[in-house]
């Protein structure tokens, strides 16, 4: 009796791998994508790929590399990036009224308002808080410092951190009281602090005073118009990213 024939073997591979080939592409359309529509953040990208090593079975490996949250915690809609923007828009809503009393006080070209990666910095320029070589706050501004002192402790900025930074040209103070810039700026800074806190019921514990002297200049000290712009003191409201990150570099003496 003839022994059967082995069937004979079809060419190529089988047919269900097409099928599975364009699964494998979708899906890498799809993370691309994603990819493309999310700010990455070094850190939790590191965390989320890690979390896929063998838990989600994608990567080789029996066991994740970290116990960090998944991939919920590194998208863009995630509950940090949902703090940012409101925290963002209560920063322009405050830029917005306090650009409003200047216009209405004419005091527009004394002091600017800056929304920075760090905060909303109020720049009271030159002499409008203190007369040259001096500390003691001026009595022509205290009611741009008492209208200041009460947006920033309404509900709505009552957790945020303060930080008031003095700053000076490169030309040296010999004052008996200031015998440098040093003494001044931080002075300076200091006393609108205080200020705050006594005339305004300012809570102590989201205040503080920094004093840079003439090393944290914004334009050039060969000029006068630079030297004028460079003493200043700046009402900083940090944003709590900011604050909450270890700081990787001094802020400056005091």
């Amino acid at each position: 009796m003839a022994k059967d024939k082995c069937p004979e073997c079809v060419a190529g591979a089988p047919a269900w791998m097409a099928t599975y080939g364009d699964l494998v592409t979708l899906l890498m359309c799809f993370f691309v994508l994603l990819f493309a529509f999310s700010s990455i953040d070094a850190q939790k990208f590191t965390a989320v790929m890690q979390s896929f090593q063998g838990s989600a079975g994608v990567l080789s490996g029996g066991k994740a590399l970290s116990e960090a949250p998944l991939v919920f915690d590194g998208m863009p809609e995630s509950e940090t990036s949902t703090q940012q923007v409101v925290e963002q828009n209560k920063l322009e809503n405050l830029k917005e009224q306090i650009e409003q009393y200047l216009e209405q006080n004419e005091m527009q070209e004394m002091v600017d308002i800056e929304l920075e990666d760090r905060g909303l910095v109020i720049r009271f320029k030159d002499n409008v808080l203190f007369d040259s070589g001096s500390a003691i706050v001026k009595t022509d501004s205290y009611e741009i410092l008492d209208f200041l002192s009460d947006l920033l402790t309404t509900e709505e900025l009552i957790n945020e951190e303060i930080r008031v930074e003095g700053h000076t040209d490169n030309v040296p103070n010999y004052s008996v009281i200031y015998p440098t810039n040093w003494e001044l700026s931080t002075a300076r800074s200091t006393n609108v602090v205080r200020y705050f806190i006594e005339q305004s019921d300012f809570d102590p514990t989201r205040i503080s005073a920094a004093g840079y002297s003439e090393y944290h200049p914004i334009a050039t000290n060969d000029t006068a118009e630079g030297r004028s712009a460079n003493r200043r003191v700046d009402v900083v409201v940090i944003k709590k990213t900011i604050v909450n990150e270890p700081e990787e570099e001094s802020n400056g003496g005091n």
